[in-house]
């Protein structure tokens, strides 16, 4: 699936990826290998900028500028990091580079957050069927309505596969990416070697080194955190969203970068995935007991105003548990104290509508299907 698709690297400030590779006729005149002192591109549009700085203490993160390019075309950045770069960093030890071998939510969830990202990059959207709201919202098709690539590798292979195979519902495409089908027929759709494919496209940005470690009778690759400054902005918007006890939507929350596109609803899945992928606790360790709760029960909440359609939809009672769209009984209200969170991502929904000419939004609506099936985890896992 995933030939003819490789990301495209230029040097970044803080020592990542060196070879810039692309795909198609002119595949040929690229070097095929590392070199000690790669040859710098021609800078694009008159910019002599080839690095990233994800962080205002000068830390740097490598990316390829004619990505940049393509998306300020498109009004807008896409961030550095991606969900998944980010939901693995906040599940990896820090020094000795590796995930816990007691987490079997991580795995799954990172598939939800590759439907996520592509949603979020507008590559794909639900089927405009004015039939669909009979069916939950996991089960409601989804299509590709943008064939670029984004630059990132798993992002793109399954792009690539959405395009190809027959349309399918979110659900669907989270258990087929996790190879959880007894069809096996479609056991060519599950994605290989996920997490060691985000962290080796982490050492290429820099953020992550490689080191090999012994366990036992065998050698493990491990990838400890290269770039502690990138991971600890991380951990800070996740504390200031989850921390936060006023309706107002904490600047430190969201991303330093400020003409990034959907910052509050990347604040937002962010936390979510991590919820689901079980290492939203990790960065909460600093905090007090009563802190941590507080912000667990916080993050419940958001699960629950978020996986539902249109966003922000409570139960009857008031009660802040989750809403089971799949029986069809919701009503209005918004849940106490995330008033600006809803408006916030409601205004960039707006937004996203209003730049593609459309009266909704089909791309935002594939959010809450993902939050939906990682509020169901526990029962699916």
């Amino acid at each position: 699936m995933s030939e003819g698709l490789s990301r495209r690297r230029v040097g970044g400030g803080g020592g990542g990826g060196t070879v810039a590779d692309e795909s198609g006729p002119s595949s040929s005149a690229a070097p095929t290998a590392r070199t000690a002192s790669p040859a710098v591109p021609p800078p694009l549009n008159g910019s002599a900028s080839y690095g990233g700085t994800a962080l205002e203490g000068g830390n740097k993160v490598a990316y390829d500028p004619r990505d940049l390019v393509e998306q300020e075309q498109d009004g807008g950045k896409m961030p550095k990091l991606t969900l998944l770069d980010e939901v693995l960093l906040l599940g990896l030890k820090d020094k000795q580079g590796y995930l816990s071998f007691w987490n079997d939510n991580i795995s799954y969830a990172l598939r939800g957050c590759i439907i996520l990202e592509l949603a979020l990059r507008r590559r794909i959207a639900m089927v405009k069927d004015s039939g669909r709201k009979r069916y939950p919202l996991p089960d409601r098709f989804i299509e590709v309505i943008d064939e670029r690539q984004t630059g990132e590798t798993l992002l793109d292979e399954a792009l690539k596969m959405i395009k190809l195979s027959e349309k399918m519902g979110v659900g669907n495409w989270i258990d087929l990416m996790s190879g959880e089908t007894w069809n096996v027929m479609k056991i060519g759709y599950q994605l290989k070697q996920v997490r060691e494919r985000i962290a080796k496209g982490l050492v290429d940005k820099g953020v992550l080194r490689t080191e090999k470690r012994n366990f036992f009778l065998f050698d493990m690759a491990t990838h400890p955190v290269a770039d502690g400054r990138v991971k600890e902005e991380i951990n800070s918007r996740v504390i200031a969203l989850l921390s936060s006890r006023s309706s107002a939507i904490p600047p430190a929350a969201l991303s330093k970068e400020e003409d990034t596109k959907y910052r509050i609803t990347r604040a937002i899945c962010l936390v979510v995935s991590a919820y689901a992928a079980n290492v939203v606790e990790n960065p909460l360790q600093r905090l007090a007991y009563e802190s941590r709760e507080a912000c667990l029960a916080r993050c419940d909440e958001i699960l629950s105003s978020f996986s539902t359609w249109p966003f922000g939809v409570a139960t009857s009672s008031g009660r802040r548990s989750a809403v089971r769209i799949a029986g069809g009984s919701t009503s209005s209200g918004e849940v106490e104290g995330l008033a600006e969170l809803v408006h916030g991502v409601k205004g960039e929904m707006a937004d996203a509508a209003a730049s593609d000419g459309n009266g909704e939004d089909l791309s935002f609506e594939i959010i809450p299907a993902v939050l939906e099936v990682f509020g169901k985890m526990d029962s699916l896992l």
